[in-house]
């Protein structure tokens, strides 16, 4: 492997030299065999630049609901204009960026209809709860220098996320934690349809689900396996805006949730399933360790282990785990993406083993690891 690294090494200098020759870029552009991948790399660096300004046109058309406007039939130019109260040259500004970002498309006559990703966004509702909760990570990445360099103490992701870096998480009220449960509660529906979908849940009986927030995974778990025991674990009063989602869906004695904090409160114990769903990428190192000696003190012997969420190395998403998540998690102040190989290592360390990582049909999204219980516990 050194032998074979030590000779790509000079050729990857060579490229890189060619590449940023302004004379070569001049050349390959007129050069038949290889002026598409000239188009095409010339395209992804204008993406890059691009890209907070596309976000934002995608943001314009949330906030004005453009795309449910469409949804509900095509309109002409005019119709939008009136319906939101945007000068006519404006709106076409829009309607072209827009266009281009195939959010909405020219049906013809001057009509405008839904493009295929304003339709697929429309499908995922929490996907526009993201794009407008994303204007605070767009204050925080303002400035990524000074991010990266820590100079900023304080950030909106953080206050967003009022556990983060809070010894004082337990005391937290049910209006401090409402815009952020919410918020997830609205995303888990994607991820539990991953996650359910991944992984069968027939042959466990009680669930215990650390950080489960208002409920949302549990409740879907529920719905689909009748028999199945669900436990929320989470902060007082997160657990508390569980407990009333279970009570409203009728799930009964079948649901409970557990108020304490995972860093400093032991779990309850003995459930044959403990599901972590977007938990371990927002904590540092430590906290990781913590947690899953906690998990491995309460599963029963003969459970299993459950990790969903994001990964370094995912084939295909590579942006969204380290550039996306990695900068959101730096704003929110801790946490980070880790690739399969490392959430391995630290489910080694805290006495599980047998673990195995399960296909999703959208590993974008979230990847599912299993572990269980090795024979002697690390925790004893």
């Amino acid at each position: 492997m050194n032998a074979i690294k030590s000779w790509i090494a000079p050729l990857k200098s060579w490229r890189d030299r060619l590449l940023s020759s302004s004379e070569f870029q001049r050349r390959s552009l007129r050069m038949p065999g290889v002026r598409w991948i000239a188009r095409r790399r010339m395209r992804e660096l204008f993406d890059l630049c691009g890209g907070f300004v596309y976000s934002q046109v995608l943001l314009a058309c949330i906030r004005l609901d453009l795309l449910s406007l469409l949804a509900e039939s095509p309109r002409t130019g005019d119709q939008l204009a009136t319906i939101l109260g945007l000068n006519r040259n404006r709106l076409d500004r829009l309607l072209e960026a827009a266009g281009s970002l195939r959010l909405v498309e020219d049906r013809g006559a001057g009509r405008f209809g839904l493009g295929p990703l304003g339709a697929a966004l429309l499908g995922n509702p929490s996907v526009g709860l993201m794009i407008e909760h994303h204007s605070a990570l767009y204050a925080d990445l303002s400035d990524p220098v000074a991010l990266l360099r820590g100079d900023s103490k304080a950030t909106e992701l953080g206050r967003f996320w009022a556990y983060s870096k809070n010894a004082d998480a337990r005391t937290l009220q049910v209006e401090d934690t409402a815009a952020y449960s919410e918020l997830m509660a609205a995303s888990q529906v994607m991820i539990a349809e991953q996650v359910l979908s991944a992984y069968s849940l027939r042959s466990h009986q009680r669930h215990l689900d650390v950080g489960g927030g208002a409920g949302a995974f549990a409740l879907a778990a529920m719905r689909r396996y009748e028999h199945l025991e669900s436990c929320v674990f989470d902060l007082p009063s997160v657990a508390e805006t569980a407990a009333r989602r279970f009570a409203r869906h009728g799930i009964g004695s079948r649901a409970t949730a557990v108020g304490g904090d995972f860093l400093l409160d032991p779990l309850p114990r003995g459930a044959d399933l403990v599901s972590l769903i977007r938990i371990l990428h927002d904590h540092d190192d430590e906290a990781i360790a913590a947690i899953l000696r906690s998990c491995r003190k309460a599963i029963a012997p003969d459970g299993v282990l459950l990790i969903a969420e994001p990964m370094l190395g995912t084939r295909g998403a590579e942006p969204v785990s380290a550039a996306y998540f990695g900068f959101y998690l730096m704003a929110m102040g801790q946490g980070r993406p880790r690739s399969v190989e490392v959430l391995s290592g630290f489910l080694q360390q805290a006495g599980f083993g047998r673990i195995r990582l399960i296909r999703t049909s959208a590993p974008l999204l979230t990847r599912v690891l299993i572990a269980r219980p090795t024979s002697v516990s690390s925790s004893s």
